[in-house]
């Protein structure tokens, strides 16, 4: 074994080792640390700031986008809901065009022959009838049912008021011209007479 020789200092002792010494490099090793420490800590801070600012503008545009979403639901209902309306009068007013010959066709065959040779013309006059009556059924049209029923204003309109043994005050006794309605709308109210 070999052994250490303390080095001698000038005055011939040997060297002690300086206590003074660790502790101004420990002191220096901790400031450091302490600074490093101080300046991830504001690093931090910093972050969660840039994190509060950047959830805050996410946020900001998730509402907008869903305020969009919204608006554009809206919009595409209110689209349809003004199609379907545009649809339905456009076929009304092209169908009301037809309810005059409807009622001439009706009005023919009331008073249809029943022998000879008008038979077979009052025949496919009534098949041109039919016809035209399941084209407007087709369309959505249907004839207002009123004989019997309480007067509506909305879908009746008042020829004239009658006394009648088998009617109420307010039904109504007979149908002078048939009313038309499709959905909710009304084509032509159905002309009638009502029991007073």
């Amino acid at each position: 074994m070999t052994s250490r020789k303390k080095k001698d200092t000038p005055s011939g002792q040997p060297e002690q080792p300086n206590d003074q010494n660790q502790p101004a490099e420990g002191e220096a090793k901790e400031a450091g640390l302490q600074e490093k420490l101080d300046q991830i800590e504001m690093e931090n801070a910093q972050l969660r700031v840039a994190l509060e600012a950047a959830q805050a503008e996410a946020k900001d545009y998730l509402d907008a986008t869903q305020r969009l979403q919204a608006e554009f639901i809206n919009y595409k209902r209110r689209v349809e809901r003004d199609l379907t309306s545009s649809v339905q009068n456009a076929t009304g007013n092209a169908i009301r065009r037809y309810l005059d010959v409807a009622d001439d066709l009706e009005r023919a065959l009331k008073k249809r022959p029943q022998d000879g040779v008008g038979v077979v013309w009052a025949q496919g006059i009534d098949l041109i009838y039919r016809k035209l009556l399941n084209a407007f059924e087709a369309d959505g049209v249907k004839v207002i049912e009123a004989e019997g029923q309480p007067f509506d204003p909305n879908l009746h309109e008042a020829i004239s008021q009658e006394d009648h043994p088998d009617y109420e005050s307010g039904q109504v006794i007979g149908v002078v011209q048939a009313g038309y309605i499709m959905g909710e709308r009304v084509l032509r109210p159905a002309r009638v007479r009502v029991a007073r």
